[in-house]
Parts: C-alpha cells; sequence; structure tokens
C-alpha cells in the first residue's frame, strides 16, 4: 500500500476539522467548564466530551488558532492553522505558536489517562523546532503520546508535522499530578 499523499491528507485533515468545528459551534462554545460539569468524569471523558461539543472548549483556541481533533487514551492529536497573526518580525511562526500547540498536545494527552478528581499542570516543557514554519504551509497537527504516567507524575512526547510528514518541531513535557481541592464534595 503506497503512502498517502499530502493533498489526499491535507483533504481528510480539513474534513475532519469541518465536523469538530460544527459539534464545537453547535454546543457551549469557548470557556472554562466548572468543577460540577467534570467532577465525575475521567480525563478522557472530559476531552471526549468537549471534541463533541458537550463542554466548552479552552478559549485559547480561538486566539491561536487551533483545535483538539482526536482523543484516545494517551493520546491527544491538535489540529492549527498558522497565520500572519502567529509571526515574528522574520516572517515565520513564532516560536511560541509551536509551543502552545506542542504543550496541548502533551497536555491533553496526559489528561485522557487522569482519573475523575484529578488535575495535572505542565512543570516541564522541551521544544525543539527544527524547520520554520509559515503561513503557507495551511495546517500542522501536534500529536501528543504519552510516555509514562504514575500517581503522580506523567511524561508525554509529541511531534509536530504538516499534512506532507514533514516535522516542524518535536517536544517533551513533564506534569504534576494532584488532587483537586473538594474533588469529592463536586462529585456528590
Amino acid at each position: 500500500m503506497s503512502p498517502a499523499t499530502p493533498s489526499i491528507t491535507l483533504d481528510q485533515w480539513l474534513a475532519e476539522e469541518t465536523l469538530v468545528r460544527q459539534r464545537q459551534d453547535a454546543g457551549p462554545g469557548a470557556g472554562v467548564s466548572t468543577l460540577a460539569q467534570i467532577g465525575s468524569k475521567n480525563g478522557l471523558q472530559t476531552l471526549q466530551a468537549m471534541l463533541q461539543g458537550e463542554l466548552p472548549y479552552a478559549p485559547i483556541f480561538d486566539t491561536l488558532d487551533f483545535l483538539l481533533i482526536h482523543v484516545a487514551a494517551g493520546e491527544a492529536v491538535f489540529q492549527g492553522t498558522p497565520g500572519l497573526q502567529h509571526g515574528n518580525p522574520l516572517g515565520t511562526v513564532h516560536g511560541g505558536w509551536f509551543a502552545t500547540l506542542l504543550d496541548s498536545a502533551l497536555g491533553c494527552a496526559v489528561h485522557t489517562l487522569i482519573p475523575s478528581g484529578r488535575g495535572y499542570t505542565t512543570t516541564q516543557l522541551n521544544v525543539n523546532l527544527v524547520k520554520a514554519l509559515t503561513p503557507k504551509v495551511t495546517r500542522v497537527r501536534a500529536e501528543g503520546k504519552v510516555v509514562h504516567c504514575g500517581r503522580q507524575l506523567a511524561t508525554a512526547e509529541a511531534r509536530l508535522v504538516g499534512p506532507d510528514g514533514t516535522l516542524y518541531a518535536h517536544a517533551t513535557t513533564t506534569c504534576l499530578i494532584f488532587d483537586f481541592p473538594n474533588a469529592t464534595q463536586a462529585q456528590s
């Protein structure tokens, strides 16, 4: 079987993006879920509900023009549209955009393995930019996968790729996992 051509891959990516945006537009929009909304859900259930438009999606998705495309246990995929508004003075996409997209995929991959009543935060983020990105690249994907998830610490790795398979950056993270304050109260 031959690999997909970049145009077919991009068409598939755009079709998936359209479906996700339709679900999000039909849902509550951008915002932050309350502890009451997510208290009984584990991380995977929370992200699936966000992806289905049942819970608000993060406001940063609109700010930086990216969105959650896929989640599974230990995995999260975000898709972004690099634009002129993300540019640095040299005309390429700012490293902070790369980092935010990768951090989102890394953190949400960890989030998929978190039980209800617990949360996480990034404690370390390492990003390696390996190729410049310009708005000529219409879409990129940050594909995050958990390497290890324990009771208090998790690690994950991610790659930022174009539809033709070009690698633009890769990253790793360490996340701290903690109990939500009053989580047991929110579940009752």
